[in-house]
């Protein structure tokens, strides 16, 4: 990448980017730091010829149409839920991302989260009497190993893949899988595919790893939600708006035995009404799944990508077609 960014382009940074890649754009552009929502973005963004979002700024028909300078819209993160790339696209501006700058950090959290369900520990901080040691090392789990479970996985990509992988070395007794496209055999880690129903009847832990793809919308609801074990273990880490919460709150309720593990949400930040608050068998997270060091840098490196679209360069790692899937 040549990276001959005039610095009389504006590039606007909607939200947080690790220090260092903020340095790194604002030395090859004019770099304003202004939400949707600051008095001061309208201006900007009818000059600007770059926007840097993540999570919580929506990129529309309706901001393009402010935008008349723009040429290349950077998504620090894999999902483009927020950023209507056809629009984008019909208006000749680039959407650039990090499809695989979180893998890793949502992939420990799932692992993480699960392991201190299924293996929660004691941790001493003092001397334990002999009798108070006997009692303790007696104690045991209630809920079975990882090797004596399913785990399902709804969705297959690059979380779900890399979740099969560690479920396979891990000892898993099977993994189930559901994707729209077809996973060849030595991407699938021994996970077999099945319909979802097949899934949520038949796995013990249910991940869910799905795209925000209009079509996703609640498609987790009652139906298959009533299917699962009674003592089943619900995580979902893809996006909020693919799980109807109020069934999933019912299903929950009634199912004691069973747990969700959810670090995302529809609406964030959720409310008072929010039917899965308060609920004892809920371990509600604020969308910090990704929330490591490093995730944090390899995703506000997308401003490469930003550069180099307005130097003339292709960009590495640019939103693939909008396809819609059966």
């Amino acid at each position: 990448m040549q990276e001959q960014v005039s610095s009389a382009h504006t590039v606007i940074q909607t939200e947080h980017l690790a220090p260092d890649a903020a340095a790194w754009l604002a030395e090859r552009c004019t770099l304003v730091r202004s939400s949707p929502d600051d008095p001061r973005f309208g201006a900007a963004l009818a000059d600007a010829a770059g926007l840097v979002v993540r999570t919580y700024t929506t990129v529309d028909a309706a901001l393009l149409a402010r935008a008349a300078c723009l040429r290349v819209v950077g998504r620090a993160g894999a999902g483009l839920d927020n950023i209507d790339v056809g629009a984008c696209r019909a208006r000749g501006v680039e959407v650039v991302y990090t499809p695989d700058a979180n893998t890793q950090a949502v992939v420990e959290f799932v692992i993480a989260q699960l392991t201190s369900l299924l293996r929660p520990g004691v941790v001493l901080s003092e001397p334990v009497a002999l009798e108070s040691w006997k009692r303790l090392r007696d104690r045991r789990v209630d809920r079975p190993q990882m090797s004596e479970m399913t785990l399902g996985l709804l969705g297959m990509g690059r979380i779900g893949r890399r979740l099969a992988r560690i479920a396979a070395a891990i000892g898993f007794q099977r993994v189930l899988y559901h994707d729209l496209l077809r996973i060849a055999p030595p991407d699938r880690f021994g996970a077999v595919p099945v319909s979802p129903e097949q899934l949520f009847r038949e796995a013990d832990v249910v991940s869910l790893h799905v795209d925000g793809r209009p079509a996703n919308r609640q498609f987790v609801g009652e139906a298959l939600l009533q299917r699962m074990k009674p003592d089943v273990v619900f995580l979902n880490t893809s996006r909020g708006y693919v799980v109807d919460s109020s069934a999933l709150a019912s299903f929950l309720r009634d199912h004691p035995g069973s747990v969700a593990l959810l670090d995302v949400h529809d609406p964030e930040p959720f409310d008072a009404g929010y039917p899965l608050l308060g609920l004892p068998n809920v371990r509600l997270f604020p969308h910090m799944a990704a929330a490591t060091r490093r995730a944090d840098l390899d995703m506000s490196w997308v401003v490469r990508d930003v550069a180099a679209v307005l130097a003339g360069d292709a960009p590495r790692f640019a939103a693939p077609p909008v396809v819609t899937c059966p």
